[in-house]
């Protein structure tokens, strides 16, 4: 009982239930979805959704918002895109497959840099920069591509490979990046001093700068990882897709991250979330895309589907929550 009492009491148990009841009411209809395929189709749907809800989550944590993190997935893909695009005519030579790997990861930094360089030196709200910079990124993708797209034939198959497969079981890459993502931001947020810093700061933004916490260079380390996972999300999206276009890479993809992140436990008021229930947030939206067309469910009703999900998981996490706490408290001596 105890340790029933002990799982109630955490965040993570509601979004945990979510997943069990909604696998069990969608296998009920198509059994097809318990099997081990349907496994690995869910696991390919999460990775880029994963890698950049790990950033997005500091930030939130942190007591702010990038909404431009969808347009930084792009902008990054698309410089990563040409790169391999034009690489004989700028160098004279093809670069090496994984040179867009860390040039995607450092121009997402540098654009979640200039985020928070923008939020701490004009003391303006990150809902209101990070939305500006949004229809910005995504502008600057259509001027450096001349709108048009970096189609298949561009894309190294090595990088591709990463998508499609491993020695792991046949696993792909893709997967193991993400979840290597979320081990390192778990081990970045309770095991060193700034991630304890960045909650303090999301607990009490007022309280924090008079305990000695740099605020202003905590948050623009925040929004540079949020940047810097945002490109390695860019890059990775042209390995499982095999193409990068102006308009549709990244585009929308901010609230898919938000989404998972909000129903994974992260308080909008800041201060409280965990990388386990940010995980679980980002597999229950996968268990979702995956279901929706195996139940024959027609385009234009999924996103209203979608966003109901997206409502009864935080009803349900809100109430296992609340259950849990008070059969705590009745247990107290």
């Amino acid at each position: 009982m105890s340790l029933i009492r002990t799982l109630l009491v955490r965040r993570e148990a509601g979004i945990a239930v979510m997943i069990v009841l909604f696998c069990l009411a969608v296998g009920a209809f198509r059994p097809q979805f318990l099997t081990l395929d349907q496994l690995r189709i869910i696991l390919l749907l999460v990775p880029l959704i994963m890698i950049a809800a790990m950033g997005q989550m500091m930030v939130i944590v942190a007591r702010h918002v990038d909404l431009s993190i969808g347009s930084t997935l792009g902008f990054s893909a698309m410089v990563s895109g040409m790169l391999y695009r034009f690489d004989v005519d700028w160098f004279g030579f093809d670069v090496p497959w994984w040179t867009g790997i860390p040039v995607s990861i450092v121009v997402g930094a540098g654009l979640g840099l200039v985020n928070g360089l923008l939020i701490q030196l004009f003391r303006l709200p990150a809902i209101i920069v990070t939305l500006g910079t949004l229809s910005l990124y995504r502008g600057l993708t259509f001027i450096i591509s001349n709108a048009k797209q970096i189609d298949r034939q561009w894309i190294p198959s090595e990088l591709k490979g990463l998508s499609q497969t491993s020695p792991v079981f046949g696993t792909p890459w893709i997967i193991f990046i993400a979840f290597g993502v979320a081990l390192a931001t778990y081990l970045f947020l309770m095991h060193t001093r700034m991630g304890r810093q960045i909650y303090a700061i999301g607990s009490n933004p007022v309280a924090a700068p008079l305990r000695g916490i740099k605020v202003t260079q905590v948050t623009l380390v925040v929004f540079t990882i949020s940047g810097a996972l945002a490109g390695l999300a860019g890059i990775l999206y042209a390995s499982r897709w095999g193409f990068v276009n102006p308009s549709n890479t990244g585009s929308g993809f901010e609230f898919q991250v938000i989404a998972a992140v909000v129903i994974g436990g992260v308080s909008i008021n800041g201060g409280v979330g965990s990388v386990l229930g940010t995980v679980l947030g980002v597999l229950l939206l996968g268990c979702v895309a995956a279901a929706l067309p195996l139940l024959g469910i027609p385009g234009t009703s999924q996103a209203a589907i979608y966003g109901a999900v997206i409502l009864v998981a935080l009803v349900i996490d809100r109430t296992v929550r609340r259950q849990g706490i008070a059969g705590f408290k009745r247990v107290q001596p």
